[in-house]
């Protein structure tokens, strides 16, 4: 799995300390809204040049191991 600690930074003084993608104000939440709501890696660097595929891969893997981690709490 791709280390999304490498492009997702967590500061509270940008977006109200939400993580976001590292140089940029777009967050996690934004990318894996767009994805679920049908744009692709390419409808999204199209719309959002300053992000590439391993930024938005790290989303998806910041997502799985925040899901990992709830399972094993429960």
């Amino acid at each position: 799995m791709i280390d999304y600690k490498k492009y997702i930074t967590i500061n509270a003084e940008v977006r109200f300390g939400k993580p976001i993608i590292s140089g940029t104000r777009i967050t996690v939440y934004d990318v894996l809204n767009w994805l679920a709501n049908g744009m692709n890696v390419s409808d999204i660097i199209k719309d959002y040049p300053e992000l590439n595929e391993e930024q938005i891969k790290a989303c998806l893997a910041y997502a799985a191991d925040k899901e990992h981690k709830i399972q094993i709490a429960s």
